[in-house]
């Protein structure tokens, strides 16, 4: 099934076709006052040279209007093979697309709305045949039967004719292109760019990151640089303040020369404070009695971090290199 992509917004329009495999563009001058184009066949060909193919609107009162408007805009530089005219049914209408295809011309029927405007279409080798899905079920009509006997004219008697679905409103819109079979379908961006969206995809992408990124980083490249650190000699009273100044729950207590003495945290102060006396806040972080703390290497993979914090219940694990305190790995680190 072709895939269009319906718009005259130059933006909609170039971020569509990056995506690489969209057929074409279909456009009408209604779009193009919308936009405020007022050059019409500078915008048409500014267009054919970004789209594969170009369908545009060939007005005229006759069917020799209709083919003298076509070829005026094919004198513009546009490319008969990438070019097709669209052109709205009516009796003057399917002469002049008869006219146009007896040229070797792409046409495309449109604004249909009923069976038998289709079948003329056909009868008159249009190489496209668009009946308006959106605009008929707004009035309270079964669009999607029209279409599906569209499709089975078309198969049924070997018309070489595309039926396209138009006028999409919804994704359901395109399901039921898809279900009915139909040759081509014209989607606005909106529509387009949420074709993919699921939310159990979504959850499933994320755990499928989450996987990987515990199986392939190191706890090194994981921890977000926060790691308040006091020396032994240094008084509860700076920790607090280095706590307070990192956002962080605990503190690294270091040596003198840089080993570990322990890791005091907020709840070690809440277990101590009320029995400190007025001298509590004085005292030196060396002097606190402290229990090895949870910790693990900085080259250990993510994966082994996340066991470590199943295992122990905590929301904080000192991060150690060649025996010395290298940082801290919060919980929430793990997810990146």
């Amino acid at each position: 099934m072709e895939l269009y992509l319906d718009s005259a917004n130059l933006k909609e329009i170039e971020e569509g076709f990056k995506l690489g495999f969209l057929d074409g563009l279909t456009t009408t001058p209604t779009f193009m006052q919308r936009e405020g184009i007022t050059n019409i066949d500078a915008t048409i060909v500014k267009l054919s040279k970004i789209v594969p193919v170009l369908q545009i609107e060939a007005l005229g009162n006759t069917a020799e209007e209709v083919l003298k408007e076509a070829e005026r805009q094919l004198k513009l530089g546009l490319d008969p093979k990438k070019t097709v005219f669209k052109i709205p049914v009516s009796l003057e209408g399917v002469r002049a697309c008869k006219m146009l295809r007896n040229k070797g011309y792409l046409v495309n029927v449109h604004l249909v709305y009923t069976l038998q405007q289709a079948y003329m279409a056909m009868q008159a080798g249009a190489s496209y045949v668009c009946p308006l899905v959106g605009r008929l079920q707004d009035q309270g009509h079964d669009a999607l039967t029209l279409i599906e006997q569209c499709v089975d004219a078309v198969n049924y008697y070997g018309y070489n004719t595309k039926i396209m679905f138009s006028s999409v409103r919804t994704n359901e819109h395109v399901r039921n292109a898809i279900n009915i079979g139909v040759h081509t379908i014209t989607v606005p961006l909106k529509i387009l760019k949420s074709l993919t969206d699921n939310n159990f995809t979504t959850l499933g992408t994320e755990q499928f990151i989450k996987d990987t990124r515990l199986m392939t980083v190191r706890v090194r490249e994981a921890i977000n640089g926060v790691n308040p650190v006091v020396k032994a000699d240094s008084k509860l009273s700076d920790a607090i303040i280095k706590m307070t100044e990192y956002g962080f729950g605990c503190v690294t207590v270091v040596n003198k020369d840089g080993t570990l003495k322990g890791v005091f945290t907020d709840g070690d102060l809440r277990r101590n404070l009320p029995k400190g006396g007025k001298d509590f806040l004085n005292r030196k972080m060396g002097e606190f009695q402290y229990t090895a703390p949870v910790s693990i290497d900085a080259d250990c993979l993510l994966d082994e971090a996340a066991a470590l914090f199943k295992k122990t219940n905590v929301d904080t694990i000192l991060v150690t290199s060649k025996g010395k305190a290298f940082g801290m790995l919060d919980i929430q680190d793990l997810k990146g």
